[in-house]
């Protein structure tokens, strides 16, 4: 009986630079007259829409 390949296909898939491949960016919330940072907001990475991989 023959054994399948238990090895992952290899794909081209390429990370976005921008997200790095996790699909959210942060951007730094900055508050008040002199514009003091505060924390920083998560959101959908524009550049490939949140799935990761290169929109090339």
């Amino acid at each position: 009986m023959a054994t399948p390949d238990t090895a992952p296909p290899k794909t081209d898939s390429k990370e976005c630079p921008v997200c790095k491949g996790t699909g959210e960016v942060s951007r730094t919330v900055r508050v008040g007259r002199k514009r003091r940072a505060v924390g920083e907001q998560a959101g959908l990475c524009l550049n490939c829409l949140g799935s990761g991989q290169s929109p090339d």
